[in-house]
């Protein structure tokens, strides 16, 4: 059988995890293959709220078994507490997620020298890290000094290669940024503690996907963040630290490209993005905020408020490039139901010319160019059949579909699981 992905087409916060969760009915495995406890996907079922940070969100029903790629930094204390809280809700936790032997593991000086580094920036310096050490961790994996969760089963191993990489850190710590050295003990004794109780769950997940492909499974890949934030195809520096794109799914899961069939990309009706960088499509002052109030626009790991855009065509445009999306699925067109008249980027301009694609630098000088279209002013929360939706609302997604080029196969009236339109 084939894998199947969703990737989020714009700066994350798409809602990625109500796709995963309409989706995951039908599969057998999801994998998470990026990122870490920085990123957080919101379930609504039955009314009742969940938030997922690194279990991927299909843990929710009972027929799947959720994976942890080697592409994501996991962090040992944020696990196990979100282990407890989703056990703690009824859920089947620890027995069914398996963590990749190859998955790199979060270590307290990641968080300090994120912090420092971050509140020391200067305000052209400053990215809008969430501070919780994932790019330093990263940073660590590039430099061949990280520590990975199949270490953590061999104990001599750990204790030899905690101790090299704390004699390196600490230098760090204290030399550059004058910082009080991290301690071995309480690493290590922590570190075995997390061994002692996840260690059965830590496997070779690159062998073990392919071989379930190979024997019929179904897969769907999960990521965090969106196609903007990628530190390849992103707004480069203001991205996150690792490539939430299609070929980052690749490469952080080990899944074969060949078993890769379906790529989903998650919009919003509007834009979004927390943090700094380049927005053309934002939406500033009062109207900026009566958008982040209809919408909820706060950060579900960090609770900050999300900047508020229009609909950005260039954007998707190039997510649909760079990921191959061959599907989209629209999500909170129910927010903009409070617009007489709904703007939409259709194109950009750079020192007086027409731009015809998503620049990979320059951005934050082009001017953005807009299209207005006639609003529904209906309240459309809920609605799970096409043909009831506005005419207006109905052109509006038609409209869509065809300034981007790629089928809209999905279109979410609201944040339950039944709010959602399979359009035909």
């Amino acid at each position: 059988m084939p894998a199947n992905l969703v990737v989020g087409a714009q700066w994350g916060d798409e809602g990625k995890a109500k796709v995963i969760d309409y989706l995951s009915k039908d599969t057998d495995i999801i994998v998470r293959y990026q990122g870490g406890a920085n990123a957080g996907h919101t379930v609504v079922v039955g009314g009742n709220k969940y938030v997922f940070h690194l279990v991927p969100s299909g843990i929710i029903y009972d027929n799947t078994v959720c994976v942890i790629g080697n592409g994501v930094v996991l962090d040992p204390e944020y696990f196990l507490q979100e282990c407890a809280d989703l056990e703690k809700s009824g859920f089947k936790v620890k027995e069914k997620v398996l963590i990749s032997d190859s998955c790199h593991i979060l270590l307290p000086h990641h968080r300090l020298i994120d912090e420092v580094r971050e509140l020391g920036s200067s305000p052209e310096g400053k990215i809008g890290t969430t501070k919780k050490g994932i790019g330093m961790c990263y940073a660590d994996k590039m430099l061949r000094i990280g520590l990975r969760a199949g270490d953590l089963l061999d104990k001599d191993m750990l204790k030899r290669k905690l101790t090299h990489i704390l004699d390196v850190k600490n230098q760090e710590l204290v030399k550059y940024y004058d910082l009080e050295p991290v301690r071995f003990d309480e690493i290590y004794k922590s570190l075995l503690s997390f061994a002692d109780q996840i260690g059965n769950n830590i496997v070779n997940t690159i062998y073990y996907l392919n071989d379930e492909l190979d024997k019929g499974k179904r897969v769907l890949l999960e990521g965090a963040q969106g196609t903007g934030l990628d530190i390849d195809f992103g707004t480069y520096p203001y991205v996150t630290s690792s490539n939430p794109t299609t070929g980052g799914a690749l490469a952080g899961s080990g899944v074969n490209f060949r078993h890769l069939k379906d790529v989903i990309g998650i919009t919003k009706a509007y834009a979004t993005r927390v943090g700094e960088g380049p927005f053309p499509s934002e939406i500033m002052g009062e109207a900026g905020e009566i958008l982040r109030k209809l919408g909820g626009e706060y950060g579900s790991t960090t609770g900050r408020p999300r900047r508020c855009g229009w609909f950005d065509v260039q954007m998707i445009k190039h997510s649909i490039v760079v990921n191959g999306i061959n599907s989209i699925v629209l999500t909170k067109i129910d927010v903009l139901s409070h617009y007489d008249t709904i703007p939409v980027v259709v194109g950009y301009e750079y020192k007086g010319k027409r731009v015809s694609h998503f620049p990979s630098q320059g951005l934050e000088d082009v001017k953005p160019v807009f299209a207005e279209f006639k609003g529904w002013k209906d309240d459309i929360s809920g609605i799970s059949d096409f043909s009831r939706l506005p005419a207006s609302c109905q052109s509006y997604i038609n409209t869509l579909q065809e300034l981007v080029g790629t089928r809209i196969g999905i279109v979410s009236t609201g944040p339950d699981r039944d709010h959602t339109i399979i359009m035909k």
